[in-house]
């Protein structure tokens, strides 16, 4: 990185953002069983029970992330990416300490999250599992799914 690490609330209205979010959305869904993907497009980010996060060196977008409530005291992350060519440089741990930041300040106890059990997903599993996410039972509106892995993280 060029600059050091910026994280803040919103900007769903920028095009360099509205950029890594399609390219999210587009390889996500790719790389995801018909009818399993759950990747929200831009329109569902908007949604008021979601809090979205950008992470910026300078001016370049880094990564992205979204807090989404479920209830007073279960959350849910979405939309998690880091840009490519900034991967393994701390930009994806940098916007879930955020998050988890976020929802212990809204009063939550519990997050959860949605990924795919593909080889693609790999990596995310293993991301999740080395900040203390754990696999769990389908949450929320999810139902059992071979093509998708539910975790969660009990907040202390």
């Amino acid at each position: 990185m060029t600059s050091p690490l910026t994280i803040r609330d919103g900007g769903l209205d920028d095009p360099r953002v509205q950029a890594l979010l399609t390219y999210h959305f587009t390889t996500a869904r790719a790389q995801t069983g018909r009818g399993s993907a759950h990747a929200l497009d831009i329109d569902g980010l908007k949604s008021p029970e979601i809090l979205f996060y950008t992470a910026w060196d300078g001016d370049r977008i880094a990564g992205i992330g979204a807090l989404r409530r479920l209830d007073p005291f279960h959350g849910e992350i979405k939309s998690m990416h880091t840009d490519e060519s900034l991967r393994r440089k701390g930009v994806g741990s940098a916007i879930l300490l955020h998050i988890i930041a976020a929802a212990r300040a809204l009063g939550m106890s519990r997050l959860s999250l949605e990924t795919g059990s593909w080889p693609y997903f790999d990596a995310a599993r293993e991301f999740y599992r080395r900040h203390g996410f754990v696999e769990c039972p389908p949450f929320g509106d999810y139902v059992p799914d071979s093509n998708s892995v539910f975790m969660t993280l009990e907040l202390e």
